[in-house]
């Protein structure tokens, strides 16, 4: 039976005001990425305006997990995006067309009413470990 084994890197910001949650855990061949806002893990601030500028600092933080865990973008199987504003979905795809592998994975894309500190933008991941 596979171990649920945790996945922390300090180049992706740790979780949310200490909420009780792992940056990713891998549990066999597959890595489930935890929700990623636009924090930068450097500086512990929000980093952007737009949601492409959000986006792209949120694409840099799941790379670095992904990375730690011995995968890349170009393995995740399933994504879920988080928008404030559905009105940002040309904007947010043109940044996830760039950073995502082919085929592209499978996507859920729907607008929330918030996010944790008023983000623009959250995406979560399943990848291939």
């Amino acid at each position: 039976m596979p171990e649920l084994v945790e996945v922390r890197t300090e180049e992706a910001p740790a979780p949310f005001r200490g909420a009780p949650y792992s940056q990713a855990v891998k549990f066999g061949e597959l890595v489930f990425v935890s929700g990623q806002i636009a924090i930068d893990p450097a500086t512990n601030a929000f980093a952007g305006g737009s949601v492409a500028e959000q986006a792209e600092r949120v694409f840099a933080n799941l790379s670095a997990i992904l990375e730690a865990a011995d995968s890349s973008l170009s393995r995740v199987v399933r994504t879920t995006v988080y928008l404030a504003d559905i009105g940002d979905f040309d904007q947010m795809n043109e940044v996830y067309a760039r950073h995502v592998g082919q085929p592209p994975p499978a996507r859920t894309t729907f607008e929330v009413s918030r996010l944790p500190a008023d983000a623009r933008i959250e995406i979560d991941v399943i990848a291939g470990a």
